[in-house]
């Protein structure tokens, strides 16, 4: 046989023992050489990245280094997060596989050499990485809480809380047309603190720059409930803190 596959560390093809005779062949969830590793959807998401893809490769003895085949590229909209990029990813990969194959048993592909030198790393996600800092700016926050969707965590009132959604308020030309009118010159407080309590929306937190709307939460032991029903069900007060 010609092929072995596998995506996301997966042999698709076990009943191949064989070398095959045009190689084995990965898929992975990146434009390679950037986020080579074992989280590429979750790294791209938390570290801002506005477009990413799906790389099919040749495998060799590295950590998916080896030679490229064809890319295709996606998009990564503000308010995205990984369950959703992951989604749209697995089936441009089922996709880009299908025609990796045709065209590589039919020699129209030249494998590429990666890059070395413009190569990053998406290392396995540990569940210090899912803890929010609040002096980071608002922006970094809400990149982090939809790269790592839905295990971004803080604490509030002494107890563990999820953040699943955010809406930055740094740009809000970006924003949905009823935040537009917001206006945000006269908040202000403690890096971690609620500073404004938006009925219908959620509480506005104080980062280390920026403001951030908590849009959806979960607290301990409870479902996932919006930002305004925290609102308007926990009776938060100005200048409560999260992270403590």
């Amino acid at each position: 046989d010609a092929f072995v596959v596998v995506a996301y560390g997966q042999i698709l093809s076990p009943e191949i023992l064989e070398m095959p005779r045009l190689g084995c062949i990965n898929v992975h969830g990146s434009i390679l050489p950037k986020y080579r590793g074992a989280a590429p959807v979750q790294w791209c998401i938390a570290r801002g990245e506005k477009e990413t893809g799906i790389t099919t490769m040749l495998m060799d003895a590295g950590m998916d280094t080896g030679p490229m085949l064809l890319k295709a590229y996606s998009p990564i909209a503000l308010f995205d997060n990984a369950e959703q990029v992951g989604a749209t990813l697995g089936q441009m990969g089922a996709d880009l596989l299908l025609e990796t194959l045709s065209k590589l048993d039919q020699g129209e592909i030249t494998p590429i050499p990666q890059n070395n030198d413009d190569a990053t790393y998406a290392p396995l996600i540990e569940k210090s990485d899912y803890l929010i800092h609040w002096q980071d700016s608002g922006r970094t926050i809400h990149d982090r809480v939809r790269g790592f969707y839905p295990n971004a965590l803080t604490t509030f009132r002494g107890q563990p809380l999820k953040v699943m959604a955010t809406i930055p308020l740094d740009d809000l030309g970006q924003l949905p047309p009823e935040l537009q009118t917001k206006d945000l010159s006269h908040l202000s407080g403690e890096v971690g603190s609620i500073v404004a309590l938006w009925k219908n929306f959620g509480p506005v937190v104080q980062t280390g720059a920026g403001l951030l709307l908590l849009k959806e939460v979960q607290l301990s032991g409870k479902p996932p409930r919006s930002g305004g029903d925290l609102v308007n069900g926990s009776r938060l007060t100005i200048g409560e803190t999260f992270g403590q």
